[in-house]
Order: structure tokens, then sequence, then C-alpha cells
């Protein structure tokens, strides 16, 4: 089985995340900027570096929010986030230089939590959106009914 690590960045402003926009087969995802890392590189200058290349703006790290791992049909994926500062710096669409043929990364932009589905939203949760101020807030306000997509 394969192990690959990915690296992202949780970027906020003003009660939105900053997504990258991924299609695939049909089929969009919003993500955090983020990606695989490089050889002799660090958790960190990963998912800078990843940063950089898909939204052009530079960052700096105020800490991990999570560390994870996730059972794909590739193998398990390790998930390293960091809530990134890129200060006043407007984000704008990079490349995903991993890309041959048709581009994956379609798109980036601040989301608030409404305009999220809700897989996507679970994996924000995952990569520990919870330990920011701002959204510990947002999750400390919704009530203690229990509600379900589907249902």
């Amino acid at each position: 089985m394969k192990h690959k690590a990915r690296c992202q960045c949780i970027v906020t402003r003003e009660n939105k995340v900053l997504m990258a926009k991924h299609v695939k087969g049909g089929n969009q995802r919003l993500l955090l900027p983020g990606g695989g890392m490089e050889t002799n590189e660090s958790y960190e200058e990963c998912a800078l570096r990843e940063l950089q290349e898909e939204c052009n703006v530079s960052g700096q790290i105020i800490m991990k929010t999570s560390e994870y791992y996730e059972n794909t049909a590739e193998g398990i994926a390790w998930h390293v986030t960091f809530h990134v500062d890129i200060g006043k710096q407007e984000p704008s669409l990079g490349f995903d230089p991993e890309e041959t043929g048709v581009p994956i990364l379609q798109g980036i932009g601040w989301y608030g939590l409404n305009e999220i589905c809700e897989r996507d939203r679970a994996f924000l949760w995952a990569a520990g959106l919870f330990v920011i101020e701002e959204f510990s807030e947002e999750l400390n306000s919704w009530g203690y009914d229990i509600s379900y997509p589907n249902t």
C-alpha cells in the first residue's frame, strides 16, 4: 500500500476560508490550497510552496492545526495542515506543476461555511478549522439538534 503526504494551508479572512476549486472527472471539490511533498521538503515548506503555486501568495505559518490519515483507493494519505497568515495579499489563480493535460485546478476564492458542501466542510473540520477562533465561535453557536445530510 502506498503512503503519501499532503500538506495544506488554512487561510482565513472575515469568516471565510481560502479554497481551491478542483474539477476532475466531472466532479467538483473545494480543497484547501496544498499538495504533495517533494524530496527533502519539510511539512511547513511544502504547505507554503503549494500556497504560492496555487494562489500566488506567500504566507507565514501561525500554527499546525491538524495531522490525520485518510484511506484512499491509492493508499493512505497523510494530511498535515497549518493555519497561515498572508496579510493583505490578494490571492489569484496559480497552477499545479504536476498537472498534465486539462488543469484540475479551476479556481480559487474565499468561501463562507454556508457556501461549502457538507463533504468539503467535513474535511475543513478534520483539518482543524475549529481551533481558529472565529470558526470555533461559529461552531459554539450551533445548536444541539441532530442533523445529517440526505435524511
